[in-house]
C-alpha cells in the first residue's frame, strides 16, 4: 500500500485513503445482511474499541507531531498545539450545538441541535457524520504533512492513522445500520443509511489535505484542530453512548484494546 501511495499527489493520497475509511464503514453497515440485531455488550464494547483509537490517534499522530513541528518557531512550543487543539474542539462544539442529530441509544426526545421534524433515521445518520468530520480531517492532514516535508510526518505514519482510522469506522456504520434493521427497516436502507454517514470522510480527507498543502504554516495547528475535534466526538459521544447500556466493564476494556492497537499501529509504521 505505501509503495503504491508514494508516487501518487497528497491530495490523491488523501482521497484514496477516506475511501477506504468510507468503505470500513459501509463493510460494517453491511453485517445487517448476516445479522437483524447485535447484542448490546458487543456494540458497547465496540463503541469503547472506536473511541480508545480515536485518544491513541490524536496523540500519537495528531498532538506529538504538531508539538515536533512547533519547535524552534517564534512562539513559545505548546501555544500552536494547544490553540489548534481547542479550536478544533470549540469547532465541534459549534457544529453539535447547530446540526440536528441524535445519539445512539437515546430516545428521540432527547435529540440534540437545532430542534426539526426530522426522522429518527436521519438524526441518526447525522450524529454519526459528527464523529466522521474529524477522522476525516486528520487522515487528510496527515497525508498534507507528509508533503510539507516535516521529519515528523512520514507516509508510514499517515497509512498508520489510516488504517486505525478505519478498523474503528467498523463499529459505527454498525451500530447505525443495526438500529434501524431492529425498528424494521430493510435490510437494503438499513445498509445505506450505515454507509452514508461515512461519505463525509472523503470530502473532510481532500479539504485537509489541500488546507496544509496550500498553506504550511498552518500545519501544526491543523494537526491539533483534528486531535481536539476528535477528543471532543470521544468525550462527548462515544463515551457516554457505549457506557449508557451498562455494560461499563466492557466498554471501558474495549476503549484500552482500542488504545493499544492504534498506539501499536502507529509505532509499528514509523
Amino acid at each position: 500500500m505505501i509503495a503504491f501511495l508514494q508516487n501518487l499527489p497528497p491530495i490523491i493520497q488523501a482521497l484514496l485513503a477516506t475511501c477506504f475509511t468510507w468503505a470500513l464503514t459501509a463493510l460494517g453497515a453491511a453485517v445487517v445482511f448476516t445479522a437483524r440485531d447485535v447484542n448490546k455488550r458487543v456494540l458497547d464494547t465496540m463503541l469503547g474499541f472506536a473511541g480508545g483509537v480515536m485518544i491513541a490517534a490524536s496523540y500519537w499522530s495528531l498532538l506529538a507531531p504538531s508539538i515536533e513541528m512547533s519547535e524552534g518557531g517564534n512562539l513559545p512550543v505548546w501555544v500552536p498545539p494547544a490553540v489548534g487543539f481547542l479550536i478544533g474542539a470549540a469547532f465541534l462544539r459549534g457544529i453539535d450545538k447547530v446540526l440536528p442529530h441524535l445519539h445512539l441509544g437515546f430516545p428521540i426526545e432527547e435529540a440534540e441541535g437545532i430542534k426539526t421534524s426530522w426522522r429518527r433515521s436521519t438524526l441518526l445518520v447525522l450524529a454519526i457524520t459528527i464523529h466522521n468530520i474529524p477522522e476525516g480531517l486528520a487522515v487528510g492532514v496527515a497525508f498534507g504533512a507528509v508533503s510539507a516535508g516535516f521529519p515528523a510526518a512520514t507516509l508510514p505514519a499517515a497509512v498508520a492513522l489510516t488504517i486505525g482510522i478505519g478498523i474503528q469506522n467498523f463499529p459505527e456504520g454498525l451500530a447505525v445500520s443495526m438500529p434501524l434493521r431492529r425498528e424494521g427497516m430493510s435490510r437494503l436502507r438499513s445498509l445505506w443509511y450505515g454507509q452514508l454517514s461515512g461519505l463525509v470522510e472523503p470530502v473532510a480527507g481532500v479539504i485537509g489535505a489541500a488546507a496544509v498543502i496550500l498553506a504550511k504554516p498552518i500545519l501544526p495547528y491543523a494537526l491539533a484542530f483534528a486531535a481536539g475535534a476528535m477528543i471532543f466526538v470521544v468525550v462527548e459521544e462515544l463515551v457516554p453512548e457505549s457506557q449508557r447500556g451498562g455494560n461499563t466493564d466492557f466498554a471501558t476494556m474495549g476503549a484500552i484494546l482500542g488504545f493499544v492497537v492504534m498506539m501499536i499501529l502507529d509505532v509499528a509504521f514509523s
